[in-house]
């Protein structure tokens, strides 16, 4: 198991992206979650198998249709034990 912080930068919010991300966690069998910041970047936190986290950043740099990712800040967490859950959109913190 593996677990990675992620800040998104770019035009990421109002293009659905938090749910775009929240599918795409989904449909890789991961947990965690993502929210919008103040400073309208996109943070999220992914939680699973290594090679479904690294899909997921690898999708985080992309984003979905209407996005623009500028930067994908990762840093890699100490994993945690047990279920993690479902992967989540959290409110903007």
């Amino acid at each position: 198991m593996a677990r990675a912080h992620l800040v998104v930068r770019g035009y990421v919010q109002g293009v659905w992206y938090r749910g775009s991300m929240q599918e795409e966690a989904r449909r890789r069998g991961l947990a965690g979650w993502v929210r919008n910041r103040p400073d309208r970047s996109v943070e999220a936190e992914a939680q699973g198998p290594r090679d479904q986290v690294d899909a997921l950043i690898a999708w985080a740099r992309r984003g979905p249709g209407g996005a623009r990712v500028d930067d994908v800040a990762v840093t890699w967490q100490a994993d945690e034990e047990g279920d993690a859950g479902d992967f989540v959109i959290r409110r903007s913190g």
